[in-house]
């Protein structure tokens, strides 16, 4: 018996590293490009470089193809969505204080600002939910939805400098790092694993950002 579930095992080993293979081999340019400006825009958002913003631009806008010919319709709205906040976030973070001229600074999210972060994300996954399952041919709505609702609240917050925008962007890449190879877009979802943990040390640096600017003062 233990040597039937050893085989079965090792079969089921070789016939993911097949799939991935062959996704691996089937990986576009587009899909290679989209990937590595992603990552240069996240590493920029960490780093809190305006930067963030144009070259995050040209990843999105990729990605609203890419999402399309997979079936991703949640996620390719996203990322339509994602180039219109980014045009949002490159104005404010370049906004100067009337008063001392300085740029936005980090901050922590207000109670109304959380509460509208939580209420948003619920609104948003309810709403994509039943479009997708109405509407469309997806096989993923669910987690296609809730994905693309957190990383709706995880824009806005960013455009805003709030911290807790990493908590988002956590959350989301956790659901993306299983859904996009599962939807054949591998090399996306590795993509989706270091912006993982590129997010969790982004929310370490803004923090410790933040408590920077506060001995400042």
């Amino acid at each position: 018996m233990a040597g039937m579930v050893t085989a079965f095992g090792i079969m089921a080993h070789h016939a993911m590293l097949d799939l991935l293979t062959d996704n691996l081999r089937n990986t576009s340019l587009a899909e290679v490009v989209a990937v590595v400006t992603g990552l240069l825009s996240v590493w920029y958002a960490r780093k809190e470089h305006i930067l963030v913003y144009p070259v995050g631009i040209v990843s999105v806008l990729i990605y609203v193809w890419l999402c399309y010919t997979a079936g991703l319709y949640a996620d390719m709205g996203i990322n339509a969505f994602y180039f219109l906040m980014s045009v949002y976030g490159w104005i404010k973070w370049r906004e100067r204080d009337k008063i001392n001229h300085a740029f936005r600074p980090i901050s922590f999210s207000t109670f109304h600002e959380r509460t509208a972060a939580v209420g948003i994300t619920i609104v948003f996954t309810v709403l994509l939910f039943f479009l997708l399952s109405s509407y469309t041919d997806s096989t993923v709505p669910l987690l296609d939805s809730l994905a693309t609702a957190i990383f709706i609240v995880a824009m806005w917050l960013m455009a805003l400098k709030k911290i807790e925008h990493w908590i988002f962007w956590i959350a989301g890449d956790a659901i993306c790092v299983f859904l996009f190879p599962y939807k054949g877009l591998v090399f996306s979802g590795f993509q989706y694993l270091v912006f993982l943990m590129l997010a969790i040390s982004g929310y370490a640096e803004w923090k410790r950002r933040w408590k920077a600017a506060l001995k400042v003062l």
